[in-house]
C-alpha cells in the first residue's frame, strides 16, 4: 500500500499530520545550509502509537520539534485535524501546546530543581486551564499523579533531586498531561532512564494512550522497543524516511538495507560476546550540510547501484503497508548491482 493510500484511510482519526516536512538550518550566517530533515510525511491518529526510528543526527528529534512548532518548517506544512497550522508565540501558540505536547529525553534537565512537584504540576494547569485554584486544583494535582502512578501524598512536595530518573520522567508526563492533550511527541522518553524501568515508563504511555485516546509519536533509536510499542514504525535516515509500515512487519521482515543493518546491529540477548553484524554496510553518515546525490545511504549501502548515485528513490509499496525508499523495489526491477 502506497503513503497515498495510508493517509486517505481513517483520516477522521488523524489528529497531527506533516506534509513534505523539511527543515535547514543556516549556518553561521552564509548560504550554506545543513539539510537536518526534508520531505516527512507521517500521521498521528487517536489510540495509536507511531515510532521514529534512527541513529542518532538522522532527523527524528526535529521532526519532533517541527510538529511541536518549536521550529519553524523551511518547507512543507503541519496539520492540525486538517488545518494547516504556523503558530509562534502568543495566545495561538498557547493554544496549540494544550493540543500537542512534547515529553523531552532528559528527566534531569527537563525539570527546574529548585521547584516541587507541585510548583511544576501547579504551573501546567493554571496554564492550561485558567482560572483553577482551590479544591479543583488541588484534584487536579491529585488526578494527574495518580494518572502516572505516583503517590500525591508522597511526591507533590518533593524535588527533583529527591526523585529516582522513572519518577522524575513521570513526573515530566504528569505535566504534559495537565494541558489535557490529544496529541504526546515522546522524544526518546527512556532512553536515559535505567533498562530495569525503561518498561514500565514505556506500560504507563500505553495505558494513558488506551485510557485518553491519545496519538503519541514515540521517537527512539532503539528498534526493537518500537516493535514492542508502536503500531507503525518509521525509519529514517539522514534526515529522509527510507522505510515505513506495521511495525511487526518493518522490525520482522525488514526491507531497506538501512533498516536491516539497523536489527543486525542490535545486540544479541543470547550471544553479547558476539560483535553486531553490519550485513556489508561500511562508512559513516553523509554529511547533511553537502548530501549526496541520489540515495543518501547509497554511499554505504552493500546493494547499490549505479542508479543509487544519481537518483533519489521514491517509496515503492513492499507488501500490505510497507514501503521504502529503495531503487531494489522499483516495478521495473531496478538496475544490476555495481559490485562493491
Amino acid at each position: 500500500m502506497a503513503t497515498t493510500e495510508l493517509a486517505s484511510s481513517d483520516q477522521s482519526d488523524v489528529v497531527l499530520a506533516a506534509h513534505a516536512l523539511s527543515k535547514h538550518f543556516r549556518l553561521h550566517r552564509g548560504r550554506r545550509r545543513l539539510h537536518a530533515v526534508d520531505g516527512v510525511d507521517l500521521a498521528l491518529r487517536r489510540g495509536r502509537v507511531v515510532a521514529l526510528v534512527g541513529e542518532s543526527g538522522s532527523g527524528k528529534s526535529t521532526v519532533a520539534r517541527l510538529l511541536a512548532q518549536l521550529h519553524p518548517a523551511t518547507s512543507g506544512e503541519v496539520r492540525l485535524h486538517g488545518r494547516p497550522v504556523k503558530v509562534r508565540a502568543g495566545r495561538r501558540f498557547r493554544a496549540y501546546a494544550r493540543r500537542v505536547q512534547l515529553i523531552l529525553q532528559d528527566p534531569f534537565a527537563s525539570l527546574n530543581p529548585i521547584h516541587t512537584v507541585r510548583y511544576v504540576l501547579t504551573r501546567s494547569l493554571k496554564i492550561h486551564h485558567p482560572g483553577i485554584k482551590g479544591e479543583a486544583l488541588e484534584q487536579g494535582l491529585t488526578d494527574l499523579l495518580t494518572k502516572v502512578h505516583l503517590q500525591p501524598d508522597r511526591f507533590l512536595d518533593k524535588f527533583p533531586h529527591e526523585l529516582s530518573g522513572g519518577q522524575r520522567q513521570r513526573v515530566s508526563i504528569a505535566r504534559a498531561l495537565g494541558a489535557t492533550p490529544e496529541v504526546l511527541l515522546a522524544d526518546e522518553p527512556v532512553s536515559m532512564l535505567d533498562v530495569s524501568i525503561r518498561l514500565g515508563v514505556l506500560n504507563l504511555l500505553s495505558e494513558l494512550k488506551n485510557d485518553m485516546n491519545l496519538a503519541i509519536l514515540y521517537i527512539t533509536h532503539d528498534i526493537a522497543s518500537a516493535r514492542y510499542f508502536s503500531d507503525e514504525t518509521i525509519v529514517m535516515y539522514a534526515g529522509q524516511v527510507v522505510e515505513r509500515g506495521d511495525s511487526e512487519t518493518v522490525t520482522q521482515r525488514p526491507a531497506h538495507p538501512y533498516t536491516r543493518l539497523l536489527i543486525a546491529s542490535a545486540p544479541d540477548p543470547d550471544n553479547l560476546a558476539a560483535a553486531p553484524e553490519t550485513n556489508g554496510a561500511k562508512g559513516e553518515p553523509p554529511s547533511l550540510i553537502d548530501p549526496p546525490p541520489g540515495c543518501r545511504f547509497q554511499p554505504r549501502c552493500p546493494r547499490a547501484t549505479a542508479r543509487c548515485a544519481t537518483e533519489s528513490p521514491p517509496s515503492f509499496p513492499v507488501s500490505g503497508t510497507q514501503e521504502a525508499a529503495c531503487w531494489l523495489f522499483a516495478p521495473a526491477g531496478g538496475n544490476e548491482e555495481v559490485p562493491r
